[in-house]
């Protein structure tokens, strides 16, 4: 007994020094923290505290500033508050998503369109290496294929970790539907290089005949494809 009361101090003294050691991430508890309102969706509550100039660039427990946050609940209301503010739309978080990357995976156009208004840069890529048109892409994403395929100086060639353009990616991992039939279209007329091929040497071509994809081989062998 003697040994279990002499022992239950110590217990409590090391609980409290672990806990201060590793406090919990608080980030969405606190009524007057920008997380809470995102996390509440409440806007009224955003603006008050956006009015004494928080930190738009602080991070959560997974990297994510508010506006990451706010991408990741599809709130775009909220987002454009954040933008306005000038929470950048670059920042990645632990995932290596941007809003911006992220927004394009998503197929969230408008704040995609948001994103190219507040300085998007096409120099920050996904966790594999991609842009947010290589997704879009493969997703099926049209009108955000659309967009940043028609964008200047968008990088819509660019290859990623896994040594696929979007072309590539929207034959590769597309389903060959009439959605990504048009993707592909949308590609093609925005000006991608028909004919980058894989680790492989494979080319968006080859794989489409592969796959049985008649009618994105005929919009291939029209521009030029091999």
């Amino acid at each position: 007994m003697v040994k279990t009361l002499f022992l239950l101090p110590i217990f409590t003294i090391f609980t409290y020094s672990v806990l201060f050691a590793f406090p919990a991430d608080s980030f969405g508890q606190n009524p007057k923290d920008i997380f809470y309102a995102i996390e509440k969706g409440d806007t009224d509550l955003l603006k008050n505290i956006l009015k004494s100039k928080p930190n738009l660039e602080a991070k959560n427990s997974q990297g994510q500033t508010p506006l990451m946050y706010a991408t990741y609940k599809f709130n775009n209301e909220i987002a454009f508050l954040l933008i306005d503010a000038g929470a950048s739309v670059n920042t990645q978080d632990n995932m290596l998503n941007s809003p911006f990357l992220y927004a394009g995976a998503q197929g969230n156009l408008e704040l995609v369109k948001k994103a190219l208004k507040h300085g998007a840069d096409f120099n920050v890529f996904n966790r594999y290496g991609g842009t947010a048109l290589i997704p879009a892409a493969e997703k099926g994403h049209l009108e955000v294929v659309k967009l940043l395929v028609n964008t200047p100086n968008f990088p819509k060639d660019h290859i990623n970790n896994l040594g696929w353009t979007a072309l590539l990616e929207a034959v590769i991992l597309g389903s060959g539907g009439k959605v990504h039939t048009q993707i592909v279209q949308e590609l093609v007329n925005g000006g991608c290089d028909v004919n980058i091929a894989d680790r492989d040497g494979v080319t968006a071509l080859k794989h489409a005949k592969n796959r049985g994809y008649e009618k994105i081989v005929k919009i291939l062998e029209k521009a030029g494809a091999r």
